[in-house]
């Protein structure tokens, strides 16, 4: 049997070390093999997961089938899983996505954190996750559960544990749920240091330490029918994890793991898993192994999706819609929480409409006739970088701005826009000198004109040729084009058009002064068709999906097709609105755009939206292509959601340090409320913001604690002191005045 499960591991080690060293750059230390110990399985299972388990069980030395991580890839089918017991919620596949969130006051104060759970489940929350970090907090448990059910609320509670099998004991006896944290549950506190293990026993005593703290918990919950949340958390994975896998998503996996086989072998089912990271495309890569691991090992147990620390607002909602929404769409998923910077409640709205999204395309099915995807890798990232243009003799403006190569900005500008002079320019990002503009960091790349300007309206185009002349792209519709011509526009004619009137050398027929063309394609072309792409001379392909065609399935053919044939030419995903809100834009754009985003398929965004203008289209894209650790114009902050444990008021002092510290693009700011969520969860964070005490702050540079104690009041100006002395401080600039009037 230690064959066996030494084969096993020695797989596990081969198809997932490395996973994220593209974007973390590490190498995972290697250490001795573990032991893993299996126990049985009970639950309902589909005919389908008993075959696999049954297949893994038998043949040892076949211990991977598929190497598959979701029911299909050209189709949203729900992973099948058992059903684990909530109190009365029920949490698996057989049943509706469940929503939560997680109180912010102190536990100690029962009838605030009654008051605000009220709130939470009168907002529609299933599930409410209370922190528990001593034995006040624990005792006041009972009482709150208590005073809820006499209130007439009967929905399921979740401890949360860190540090304390003794105080997750205690509460287990009053709620319904515990989630513990594989990185300090048994480990204590968090601690970078790299352990080399020599041999096998000094690894598997600590695996024995683990177990023989974690059992009583097991078995009381197991006794008691409490439910269980096995969290990994990117940023608390212990020492002893970090020193075999290095800071990776198989890292998480395997953390999980170790606790999992315990439940497995004291013969506890009611548990579901969770990877968390404040990095969208490690979260999703990191549930994506999870995932696959469950498959070869016949596990079926349910997952809790979420993307920790993802900040407030806008940001906040797309950075967990391009984590939370890729899984969904690949049917991966039971229970969701968005995890703002905000009270509580206002999490629930766009938890539901994720789970809505969800759950629509699993029940219809979303998808494309069945093909095999061959050449996308789930357990390694790797970007593709499209074609950027290039000048050419002869040209009038300089091309090489259509397309940026860290990401793409194509905003959608109207002819109304086009009146408004250096409004629009200031909409799309451009700095002014003397009224004229240029282009900044975050300027929009190229615009894109549904109607062209007619050849008399001289006011619009000389907008248009400014623009151009800083190296601004403009592209329209061929056949607009054709009715006004504009000189050194870039046509777009559809993939089948291009292709019945291209000449060998690529070529197609341009409207009169048109410089460039792109092809745009809406999902349904052949394969030759998508083929005959890589012969055609054009700058970028848009993909503007067909309404009713799935855009992650039919993208996803394409970009195969396109790796087959070797074809580089840059995507641009063309994503149309109408009637949405802000939130709707953020949570279906990071859904549907940044699940192809997070395995490196795409070279820009251009979102439409008749309902909103040029500033708030680009800064939208920016979010988007930043969240999916593209292109950085702005600082990123990976700010807690906030709990009991928080010791300062988060949501203003994230506010007060982003409105000082928001210029300074490719920093990163941790903004931490306690050391639980401190050095661990600041695996992305260049500098460090965290409560050490109550009116106390520390400041970290990396994971390096450098000023400690620091007054509240002091606290800001501290860090802006720090990250000067570090040299990535710049200085805002100032932004010339406008000479025209305002409009009344």
């Amino acid at each position: 049997m230690w064959c066996a499960f030494r084969r096993i591991a020695e797989h596990e080690r081969s198809t997932m070390d490395g996973a994220s060293t593209a974007m973390h750059g590490r190498t995972a230390v290697r250490g001795s093999v573990r032991k893993g110990v299996e126990g049985t399985t009970k639950g309902r299972t589909t005919a389908r997961t008993q075959a696999r388990r049954e297949r893994a069980a038998a043949a040892a030395e076949l211990v991977l089938p598929d190497g598959i991580y979701c029911e299909r890839t050209y189709q949203t089918v729900r992973r099948p899983t058992r059903t684990v017991w909530a109190g009365n919620v029920p949490i698996g596949s057989e049943h509706p996505i469940v929503k939560q969130t997680m109180t912010t006051t102190d536990t100690k104060d029962v009838a605030k954190t009654v008051e605000q759970v009220m709130r939470c489940a009168d907002a529609g929350a299933d599930l409410v996750r209370i922190t528990v970090q001593g034995k006040k907090e624990a005792d006041a448990c009972m009482e709150i559960r208590e005073k809820l059910f006499k209130y007439g609320y009967d929905v399921p509670l979740v401890a949360d544990i860190h540090f304390a099998p003794s105080i997750a004991l205690r509460v287990a006896d009053a709620f319904e749920k515990i989630r513990v944290n594989p990185g300090n549950f048994a480990d204590g506190a968090k601690k970078f240091e790299t352990i080399n293990y020599e041999d096998e026993s000094a690894y598997q005593a600590e695996l024995e330490h683990i177990e023989e703290v974690f059992t009583p918990l097991v078995e009381k919950c197991k006794k008691l029918g409490r439910a269980m949340r096995i969290g990994t958390n990117h940023g608390s994975l212990s020492a002893r994890i970090l020193s075999y896998y290095g800071d990776t998503p198989r890292g998480m996996v395997e953390s999980a793991f170790e606790f999992a086989r315990i439940c497995r072998k004291n013969d506890y089912h009611n548990f579901v898993f969770s990877m968390k990271a404040s990095n969208p495309l490690v979260m999703v890569q990191a549930y994506r192994l999870l995932s696959a691991e469950q498959y070869k090992l016949g596990y079926d147990y349910p997952l809790h999706l979420g993307v920790t620390e993802a900040g407030e607002g806008e940001d906040g909602r797309m950075k967990s819609a391009i984590g939370i929404g890729a899984l969904l769409l690949d049917g991966l998923g039971d229970t969701i929480r968005v995890s703002l910077t905000e009270d509580p409640e206002y999490e629930i709205k766009p938890c539901s409409r994720l789970a809505e999204l969800g759950m629509e395309a699993c029940e219809k099915k979303l998808g494309i006739p069945e093909y095999k995807e061959q050449k996308r890798d789930f357990t390694d990232f790797a970007r593709r970088s499209g074609a950027l243009p290039e000048q050419r003799e002869g040209d009038e403006v300089d091309y090489r701005g259509l397309l940026h190569r860290d990401g793409s900005v194509i905003t959608h500008v109207s002819l109304d826009d086009l009146k408004r002079g250096e409004r629009l320019y200031r909409d799309l990002g451009c700095k002014l000198v003397v009224g004229m503009p240029f282009k900044d960091i975050a300027s929009t790349d190229s615009i894109f004109l549904r109607e062209v300007p007619h050849v008399g309206d001289a006011e619009s185009r000389i907008h248009l040729k400014r623009l151009q002349e800083v190296g601004m792209g403009v592209l329209a519709p061929r056949e607009e084009l054709e009715k006004n011509p504009l000189p050194n526009a870039v046509a777009v004619v559809s993939l089948r058009d291009a292709l019945a009137s291209a000449d060998a050398d690529g070529s197609i027929p341009l409207p009169e002064g048109a410089g460039r063309f792109a092809v745009s394609l809406d999902g349904t072309e052949s394969e030759e068709e998508v083929k005959g792409l890589k012969g055609l001379d054009a700058v970028m392909a848009i993909f503007h999906i067909k309404d009713g065609v799935s855009r992650l399935h039919a993208s996803r053919r394409i970009f195969d097709i396109m790796a087959l044939n070797e074809d580089m030419t840059a995507v641009v995903h063309h994503i149309t609105f109408n009637g949405a809100d802000k939130e709707e834009i953020a949570l279906v754009g990071g859904s549907e755009v940044g699940g192809l985003l997070v395995d490196g398929n795409g070279d820009g965004v251009l979102i439409e939206s008749p309902d909103f203008g040029p500033e708030f289209l680009r800064l939208t894209s920016f979010v988007m292509l930043q969240g999916s650790r593209m292109r950085n114009t702005k600082t990123e902050f990976v700010s807690c959601p906030s709990c009991g444990r928080t010791l300062f008021d988060l949501q203003e002092v994230t506010a007060q340090i982003a409105s000082r510290t928001g210029h300074l693009p490719g920093v990163a700011i941790a903004v931490m409320g306690c050391i639980v969520n401190g050095p661990g969860e600041m695996a992305d964070a260049d500098f460090g913001y965290v409560g050490g005490a109550p009116g106390k702050i520390d400041l970290y540079v990396g994971k390096e604690l450098v000023r400690r104690g620091i007054p509240d009041d002091e606290a800001c100006d501290a860090l802006i002191q720090l990250i000067k002395d570090d040299g990535r401080w710049v200085e805002p600039e100032v932004v010339e005045e406008s000479s025209e009037p305002v409009a009344a």
